[in-house]
């Protein structure tokens, strides 16, 4: 099988977050690292590439330094991957995010496309669910388990309340990867140095700027929320201070 790994370098979780001067994203002088349910899904295409043979392609949209996830994801064993270079690709929206990806992948026919099933900067959860409309094929969100079928495969999703479905799809068919679905690897020595030697293409913005239009969804603003404290007394007989309570959960806190 041939499968695509969408991945993306995020902020490292425990790095200290500033605004940059619009209010609109952070700066840009922290550390970053692989988005981790896209750790997952790389995972999931290597040990499916190891049962059935094929080749995994790992791909990522954003500055020079988004290079080091494809260079982690190589010395894992992926076999090529493509990168989307440029500052234009930070700030876009999940549809064009997922139509520049489109765009760079035309030329080659793969079996599944692979992504986390969210990323933890953002977190919409869009971008998959989005390139499978724009490609017109199946999907399925929130994977815990896939099958090889005659003519497809077989799939276990998580629901709710513990829950699981299981459901058979044609291929081609686009899944994201619930985070937990396997044991991640890390990279070897040996990997690391192979790694080296493996092709990674490289497109500009302009290679894929003919199918990108307008974002349709923006940031308008980020802030840290103020720690405040308030303490009102509630004063009366015990019925009414339960009764004024009461009111203030339904209407002022609203979690009745």
């Amino acid at each position: 099988m041939k499968i695509l790994v969408c991945m993306k370098q995020v902020p490292q979780k425990d790095a200290p977050l500033k605004l940059n001067e619009s209010g609109r994203w952070i700066r840009e002088d922290i550390s970053y690292e692989v988005n981790e349910p896209d750790a997952y899904a790389l995972e999931e295409a290597l040990r499916q590439k190891e049962k059935h043979g094929g080749e995994v392609v790992v791909i990522t949209a954003g500055p020079g330094r988004a290079q080091q996830v494809l260079r982690e994801a190589l010395a894992k064993g992926a076999d090529r991957a493509i990168h989307l270079e440029g500052d234009e690709f930070v700030g876009l929206d999940p549809v064009n995010t997922a139509k520049a990806i489109q765009a760079a992948i035309k030329d080659d026919a793969f079996d599944l496309i692979f992504t986390g099933l969210q990323s933890d900067d953002y977190g919409f959860a869009q971008t998959g669910v989005i390139l499978s409309e724009l490609l017109n094929w199946p999907h399925a969100t929130i994977i815990m388990q896939i099958e090889k079928k005659d003519g497809g495969i077989r799939v276990k999703r998580e629901l709710e309340s513990g829950d699981f479905q299981f459901v058979e799809m044609p291929l081609p068919a686009v899944l994201t990867i619930q985070s937990g679905i396997n044991k991640l690897r890390y990279a070897t020595l040996i990997g690391i140095k192979q790694a080296k030697n493996k092709p990674l293409q490289k497109k500009a913005f302009a290679d894929v700027q003919s199918a990108i239009g307008p974002n349709l969804q923006q940031i308008q603003r980020l802030y840290i929320p103020q720690k405040t404290k308030k303490t009102e007394l509630l004063e009366g007989t015990s019925t009414e201070v339960a009764k004024k309570l009461v009111e203030k959960l339904r209407n002022d806190v609203r979690v009745l």
